[in-house]
């Protein structure tokens, strides 16, 4: 995440709003991938009722209809964009039934993490569509609720997961005792609404850019079949469990799953590390992170991860928390993200 600042020189953040020393509105520009500081305007929108907001530089812009409506968004459009929605929700292809109390809040938590993934696709130069906007394999979301925690609706098990473009996950997530109850259970190291998106993103970017490409075999050959069976394969996971040398060769013990959840786990570590990279580096660190993919040896930035994730956690445990990166990198895993980093650098060209 880069360093970003207001027009009057005040150091704001990705999800803010306004700027508490001047006042100014705050939003993301998709379009151009940064902040803007905005000032009401004296034009319309598409639509007489359409307010639009002005930047320094004259630019306008319009409010997405999430952020007047449930306050859950800070992202523009142009301002002669007809589309309501921001490139960000207009990916949704379902919301939670936001009348039920609470409902807004966990939902604005889900979209915040969401922003933030896609911040990281598009610095990475990844294709963001979404089905309308493609002939082929689009990009939307889905925010369900179950019965478990909602009695009014049908599910009675929502899974957190990805179907031919479509990420799914449930709005119990965005609880944050509700999902430290279950990293517990399932013997998890590390649970992050933020980690649920990256990781089905991985499964996404399989179907767009890898399966039925000549990056198959190279696929096959570093992580394995990925058409053995699956139910079969987690059915094993999670009555057999783990094996003992799990680590040797994997990022994660549920990596280990199927060939299709260690691309979708190392997939979910290789934006970890880019995207903490890149803050690092925005905010004066000494890592070295260049803006293209295509300017960065994979090696250089495990390097650059390792030094940095020694620091992170050593930092943590001075504040008597959990080590933010409780992972270890091996040759073989190392392996594994090359071959992502090859695809992202091929898929931004």
């Amino acid at each position: 995440m880069k360093d970003f600042h207001c027009t009057c020189g005040q150091r704001i953040y990705f999800d803010n709003t306004h700027c508490l020393a001047c006042g100014r509105s705050l939003r993301f520009d998709p379009e151009r991938h940064t902040m803007v500081a905005l000032t009401p305007s004296e034009s319309r929108g598409p639509t007489e009722s359409e307010a639009t907001l002005v930047d320094e530089a004259g630019r306008h812009f319009r409010e997405c209809r999430n952020r007047t409506q449930y306050r859950a968004c800070n992202w523009v459009l142009p301002a002669s964009e007809k589309q309501p929605y921001c490139r960000s929700c207009r990916l949704n292809k379902v919301v939670p039934h936001l009348e039920r109390p609470g409902n807004v809040r966990h939902w604005t938590k889900l979209e915040s993490a969401k922003r933030h993934l896609l911040y990281t696709l598009i610095e990475l130069g990844l294709p963001v569509r979404s089905p309308k906007e493609t002939d082929g394999l689009g990009l939307e979301f889905a925010f369900l609720e179950d019965s478990r925690s909602n009695a009014n609706v049908r599910e009675s098990f929502v899974a957190t997961g990805h179907a031919r473009g479509l990420i799914t996950l449930n709005l119990a997530e965005a609880d944050d005792a509700y999902r430290e109850k279950t990293r517990q259970q399932l013997g998890e190291i590390y649970r992050t609404i933020l980690g649920h998106f990256r990781h089905e993103s991985g499964h996404y970017y399989y179907e767009l850019l890898v399966r039925g490409t000549h990056w198959r075999s190279a696929f096959e050959q570093v992580f394995g079949d990925p058409d053995l069976n699956y139910q079969q394969a987690l059915k094993r996971h999670y009555t057999k469990g783990r094996t003992n040398d799990w680590q040797q060769h994997f990022i994660s013990a549920y990596a280990s799953s199927h060939p299709s959840e260690d691309w979708a786990e190392t997939w979910a570590h290789y934006l970890h590390m880019r995207d903490t990279l890149e803050t690092a580096s925005a905010f004066g660190l000494r890592v070295n992170v260049p803006t293209s993919t295509r300017d960065i040896p994979l090696q250089a930035l495990v390097d650059q991860w390792v030094e940095l994730t020694v620091v992170l956690n050593a930092l943590n445990r001075s504040m008597g928390l959990q080590d933010a990166y409780p992972f270890v990198l091996t040759e073989t895993v190392v392996t594994k993200l090359r071959l992502v980093h090859q695809v992202i650098q091929a898929a931004s060209q």
